[in-house]
């Protein structure tokens, strides 16, 4: 008997193509999980659903769909139905940062350039890290839950981030979206506890992704930035964790081995939100 009682439901993992989420699907699948990667690029999630189905010889289907946008979210549900059936789980994985919502100095001392400031924040670049992160959080949840509230059984699983607690320097929009996930992640678990469908969120810690890499790697040079060397000095691991180091929480939260786990926000964080720098 699989003891994590996995096999042949169905997940649905938005910005399933990107590395982080793609990791996710595809541990989903080794445990018998009929995976749909939904993201923008079309291509893209067909490309890892064909590499899942190779791998894992378990059914996975790529769909375009915006996570901003409830309509395509509800296109997108009708052809999971057709193509895979009702959902049971599902990982809120897109997400991102922008430059534009980036300050370039990390604390004023009072004779910066305005622009490289708070001030020079971009109200546009707020409003696209806030979206995607946050409404890009409630949409895909609003959609693909209804099947999981109808047969009063489900898993929803959002991604949070260690920014959620302590707001790092220069990225306060993507630190700010990430506190309102966590703050919906336990709105939403008391909402739906009565009607058998948990909700918990993920805050990984420091990981090179696309959406980061401009602030970890010198572009010139390929070497680490000075805040990659701060990050790694406050974290006791003194490194950064890997996409599959998140699949262990995965598992465990979309599995009966979390059947009374609904609220929490889980940190893998090679020890950050334990340290004090001393």
């Amino acid at each position: 008997m699989n003891e994590l009682n996995l096999k042949n439901k169905v997940a649905v993992i938005t910005g399933g193509a990107g590395v982080i989420c793609s990791t996710m699907a595809k541990s989903l699948a080794a445990e018998g999980v009929k995976t749909v990667i939904l993201d923008l690029n079309m291509e893209a999630a067909e490309k890892v659903a064909t590499e899942i189905e190779k791998e894992f010889k378990t059914k996975s289907v790529g769909i375009s769909a915006s996570v901003l946008d409830k309509t395509s979210l509800e296109g997108a549900l009708k052809q999971i139905h057709e193509k895979v059936g009702p959902v049971d789980i599902l990982i809120n994985g897109a997400g991102g940062n922008s430059p534009a919502a980036t300050s370039k100095v990390e604390k004023m001392v009072g004779n910066e350039n305005l622009e490289d400031t708070f001030f020079g924040l971009k109200i546009e670049g707020f409003d696209k890290v806030f979206d995607l992160n946050f409404k890009g959080t409630l949409l895909p949840s609003m959609v693909f839950a209804t099947d999981m509230v109808s047969k009063k059984s489900g898993v929803i699983i959002n991604i949070s981030s260690m920014n959620s607690y302590r707001p790092l320097t220069k990225i306060p929009a993507y630190s700010a979206a990430k506190s309102a996930v966590n703050n919906f992640t336990q709105w939403l678990a008391v909402h739906f506890a009565k009607v058998g469908v948990r909700v918990n969120a993920i805050a990984p810690g420091f990981l090179l992704t696309n959406q980061n890499r401009f602030l970890l790697i010198d572009e010139k040079t390929g070497e680490m930035t000075a805040r990659s060397k701060k990050i790694l000095n406050g974290t006791p691991m003194e490194r950064f964790c890997t996409p599959e180091e998140l699949t262990g929480t995965v598992l465990y939260l979309a599995s009966d081995l979390s059947k009374a786990v609904t609220g929490i926000i889980i940190p893998v964080d090679g020890g950050f939100s334990a340290y004090s720098g001393v």
